[in-house]
């Protein structure tokens, strides 16, 4: 596996075979992409409500939805966000995705994230709080993306459920109510 760097980068979207939409002029960095944060947010609820993650319970008993100009996350509180721009990978490519430098500093942090090869749609990111609240804007340059030339294209590329996602997605246990 290899890391591609800016020039591979936009290589790979200029042939088409990298999606990355809206592109801007800041996106592409030395060695992967900055991404902004989208509109919605979905704040995970502090509940005693058991969730049986085989089936039962509705979004809204977990989950509390939004959109705005800003949003704050709250010490310690775990929020859904996703990515402005929307994203195509080939085949042979994956991506880790990163907090930028400057939101980690600040004691925002994200579990580590794999974007499978083959994945299409807008990334929905979890982030934890730090110590102090944060007011966050959509639009600003919130995640890096680290694309990774795979030894060979997979040949099971990515077609989940998350497949073609808009905003953020909520977990797929909760189709399996009907929600």
């Amino acid at each position: 596996m290899t890391i591609l760097s800016d020039a591979g980068l936009r290589e790979r979207i200029e042939r088409g075979d990298l999606l990355v939409d809206p592109l801007y002029p800041d996106t592409i960095r030395e060695n992967g992409l900055d991404l902004r944060l989208g509109r919605m947010y979905c704040r995970l609820k502090r509940v005693w409500r058991i969730l049986d993650v085989k089936g039962g319970g509705l979004p809204d008993d977990y989950y509390e939805c939004g959109e705005d100009d800003s949003f704050i996350v709250y010490p310690h509180e775990h929020i859904l966000l996703h990515t402005e721009e929307t994203i195509g990978l080939p085949s042979d490519v994956a991506g880790l995705v990163n907090l930028r430098s400057t939101y980690a500093r600040l004691g925002l942090f994200i579990p580590a994230t794999v974007v499978d090869a083959g994945f299409r749609g807008q990334l929905t990111i979890e982030v934890v709080g730090g110590e102090y609240p944060i007011r966050l804007y959509p639009g600003e340059r919130f995640i890096h993306l680290v694309l990774l030339h795979l030894d060979q294209p997979a040949k099971k590329p990515y077609s989940g459920v998350y497949q073609d996602q808009k905003g953020v997605r909520l977990p797929k246990i909760f189709k399996k109510t009907g929600a």
